[in-house]
């Protein structure tokens, strides 16, 4: 099966809803069992999709809220796609409001994602209401 443009824009949908509706179970969908994500390239990769979704639970669900997300542009290169986004979210944490850019490698296998790496930056852009 050859990977397509919209292929890879259906599952960047889906990391996205899962993203904006905090959902640790739909994320673990699009990656295969033995996946890893790199959400800090120098650090530790995370090993597979339990791991995914763990990570998931503690980074998304108990540490962000009112989340918004839209994709600024996507590349597909064979089975590797780049993706940026944009996105807005609380920091529930730091009880500051985010503003997210990030550029996603995703390498693809059997049309779901075997790899993901994140490059981004965040600034804080305003504090919460108490």
């Amino acid at each position: 099966m050859s990977l397509t443009k919209g292929h890879v824009e259906e599952i960047v949908s889906i990391y996205i809803k899962a993203w904006e509706q905090q959902d640790p179970d739909l994320i673990t969908t699009i990656f295969t069992e033995s996946a890893t994500y790199h959400e800090r390239v120098l650090e530790e990769k995370i090993p597979d999709r339990e791991g995914i979704r763990s990570y998931w639970q503690t980074k998304v669900v108990e540490s962000q809220a009112n989340i918004k997300c839209k994709v600024l542009s996507l590349y597909l290169d064979g089975d590797t796609a780049i993706v940026e986004w944009e996105a807005h979210f609380d920091d529930v944490v730091r009880e500051t409001r985010k503003r997210m850019r990030e550029v996603a490698i995703l390498v693809f296998e059997d049309g779901l994602i075997a790899s993901l790496r994140e490059y981004w930056a965040s600034e804080s852009i305003g504090k919460l209401p108490k």
